[in-house]
């Protein structure tokens, strides 16, 4: 078929709705992730999934469609309160921007106060890839700030003086991760991104909006079949926290700067889980969360699914016991973590910026023993 011909087959399926209807299709079969044989399938983990799969189109339609252009580049966020993508931590505020590593942009903020600020490119996505490999990063504490506290980064594939993050020419999208020690006291940064190479308009194109939304779809599809692969890989050592591949991690948008135990855990109603970290190293910070089975960090809003360095209570000898249970162990255990009324989930421990990445022990006990 020639291009005219597909430019006419395309133009008939918008006027005759045969277009959006292979959209919702296409959706509709995404349902069958949530149906492979290896996935929980009781009521309440089917319906998370389900759900899953709502929060995962509203991140695909905002940054396939609303924020898609890369001569119009604008700040959005694939992972928030209410979105939830692979382990996504409850500590950080995440920001995503569309780019393309032929052109240069500029970035402006203020610093405010949060700890830890990492930009990272990446190229790739779950969409096409099935990855976001790293191809550039830039963190706070490298960084020129001026007095007042406002930044310029210049984000390119050619070395830039003074704050650069670098790019490649395949580079599609940056991250950036905000981490709190308390998201109560803290200020995040406020940030700004245009793009500073010639553009030409971006008026709506017909053709490509057909485009965005078979990659909205393929966002969903691709995101949710990843997960659940990880969840299978994790399945060979549920309720233990051995290092993951850090390669992995990076490919699917991991932080340099961050070493990560991923796993699997899974309690009956009269057990619990005991994570313990014998040794802190020198880091800027560290944290523990749970996950559901999709790999969607519970809902941090309302209840205490994780804890970090600066929230945790340490024992005399200055390690960490942590406590995953489905109800409070008491005050002998105040880094207590509730399941939310989840029997299954991912778990990850992060070494955030550490000069050591000693492991982290984790044994199920009963729950009356504690």
């Amino acid at each position: 078929m020639s291009d005219n011909s597909d430019k006419t087959a395309i133009e008939q399926g918008i006027v005759d709705g045969s277009a959006w209807a292979n959209f919702c299709d296409s959706l509709k079969e995404a349902g069958d992730i949530i149906l492979r044989s290896e996935t929980p399938n009781d009521v309440f983990n089917r319906a998370e999934g389900y759900r899953y799969l709502t929060r995962l189109l509203r991140a695909g339609l905002e940054s396939n469609i609303e924020s898609s252009d890369p001569r119009f580049p604008r700040f959005f966020q694939l992972a928030n309160e209410t979105i939830k993508i692979g382990n996504d931590n409850p500590d950080n505020i995440y920001q995503n921007v569309n780019l393309d590593g032929r052109l240069d942009y500029r970035i402006t903020g203020t610093r405010g106060t949060v700890p830890y600020i990492s930009f990272g490119t990446k190229a790739g996505s779950y969409a096409t890839t099935g990855t976001m490999e790293p191809s550039g990063q830039l963190e706070v504490g490298d960084m020129q700030i001026n007095e007042d506290g406002t930044f310029e980064i210049i984000v390119s594939s050619t070395k830039q003086e003074g704050n650069w993050l670098p790019m490649r020419e395949d580079t599609s999208n940056m991250v950036v991760r905000q981490t709190f020690n308390d998201r109560n006291k803290e200020v995040p940064a406020e940030l700004h991104i245009e793009c500073i190479s010639a553009r030409e308009n971006n008026y709506l194109q017909p053709l490509a909006f057909i485009e965005q939304l078979n990659r909205s779809v393929n966002f969903v599809k691709g995101t949710a079949n990843l997960f659940v692969d990880w969840m299978e890989i994790y399945r060979e050592h549920i309720n233990k926290l051995p290092s993951d591949n850090q390669l992995r991690c990076q490919q699917a948008g991991g932080d340099a700067s961050i070493h990560y135990f991923q796993s699997f855990w899974k309690l009956a109603p009269d057990e619990a889980l005991v994570v313990t970290a014998k040794k802190i190293p020198n880091c800027s910070t560290w944290n523990f969360q749970l996950s559901n089975y999709w790999m969607e960090s519970l809902d941090y809003r309302y209840y205490t699914i994780s804890v970090n360095k600066h929230s945790a209570s340490y024992n005399a000898d200055g390690s960490v016991t942590i406590v995953v249970a489905h109800s409070n162990p008491g005050e002998k255990y105040p880094n207590w973590l509730n399941t939310t009324g989840h029997d299954q989930g991912g778990m990850l421990f992060r070494w955030i910026e550490a000069d050591d990445h000693p492991p982290v022990d984790a044994e199920v006990v009963k729950f009356a023993d504690l």
